[in-house]
């Protein structure tokens, strides 16, 4: 008999606890850093601009030549003729140029 009155506390609210427990553990550890991650990449984006050096997400160095809505132009390389228009969403880094 003197266990039962020991426990004191209904499962349910020492359950709901640990769901509100580990909900934030998982916001602040995964939901959190990814949106500030893709903030910081469409803050990037958006200034693009011709002339800057980037990276692609496949690992390319070019340097963009045009520049839409969404596509991007990049020339690869020192061969003036390898231009290839992608998705601004491919670019992984970017280098402004520098002015002079």
């Amino acid at each position: 008999m003197l266990l039962a009155t020991q426990g004191g506390g209904s499962p349910w609210v020492l359950l709901i606890f640990y769901v509100v427990v580990f909900g934030g553990l998982m916001y602040f550890i995964a939901i959190r850093p990814q949106k500030k991650e893709q903030k910081r990449m469409a803050a990037l984006l958006s200034s693009v601009e011709i002339g800057d050096s980037v990276i692609t997400t496949s690992g390319f160095y070019g340097v963009i030549i045009d520049i839409t809505d969404e596509d991007v132009i990049v020339e690869f390389g020192s061969n003036k003729n390898c231009r290839i228009p992608m998705k601004k969403s491919a670019i992984a880094d970017v280098e402004k140029a520098e002015v002079e």
